[in-house]
């Protein structure tokens, strides 16, 4: 199978059984998501989501957040990880987003990679689900799905696991990919062991292949 085929086959199989495909992180506005993503660096979105109600009403707009102590933000994030930094990323991020940018969250990734707190994941998150723009996010479940299923070959680096899938996956259908890859490692492809029992990709798996072959 070349990897072309591949590809067709994860993307045909996910467009017709899972058309519909969404962050699990909660959210009502761009400044929300915003928050969101930067909180749940190295941390789950059923945590993030856990203490994002009282955070968003404590500073419901970047205005507010701006105007905010480290200390103050610590207070309502204290029980997710590296606490100390998201805080001073977050009353920064909100200051430069009122002072170079108006308050608007900017579209482009470059743009967004100035804010404090936000990496080229964090940005292709926001640039895609906001904006729609088809760029993909590798987090660690898409890192490691996407080499376990074979879309990506000897990759090293999250930009360079970026650049192969963004290669072979159809403009309008990387976006909700991120999505695809990220739900697949979480529930079914996760990392220590594999449901590979109930995964419905195995019939062009490289990773399945392997382990069949030992078998």
């Amino acid at each position: 199978m070349t990897k072309k085929e591949r590809f067709e086959k994860v993307i045909g199989y996910f467009s017709e059984h899972q058309p519909i495909a969404e962050t699990e992180l909660n959210y009502n506005n761009p400044y929300q998501l915003l928050v969101a993503v930067i909180l749940s660096a190295q941390c789950t979105d059923k945590r993030v989501n856990m203490i994002t109600p009282a955070l968003f009403k404590a500073f419901p707009e970047p205005e507010v957040l701006a105007a905010a102590s480290s200390d103050e933000v610590f207070q309502y994030i204290k029980s997710i990880s590296y606490p100390n930094n998201k805080a001073k990323h977050l009353v920064g991020m909100a200051n430069m987003l009122i002072d170079e940018f108006g308050g608007v969250i900017p579209s482009e990734v470059n743009e967004l990679v100035k804010l404090p707190g936000v990496g080229r994941k964090t940005a292709n998150v926001i640039a895609s689900v906001i904006y729609d723009q088809p760029t993909m996010a590798v987090d660690t479940h898409v890192f490691r799905v996407a080499a376990r299923l074979g879309l990506t070959t000897n990759s090293k680096t999250p930009l360079d696991t970026e650049k192969q899938l963004v290669k072979y996956i159809p403009t309008d259908k990387v976006a909700i990919s991120h999505h695809w890859l990220i739900l697949h490692g979480r529930y079914i492809c996760v990392a220590r062991t594999p449901k590979c029992e109930i995964c419905p990709l195995t019939a062009f798996c490289k990773y399945y292949e392997k382990v069949r072959i030992k078998m």
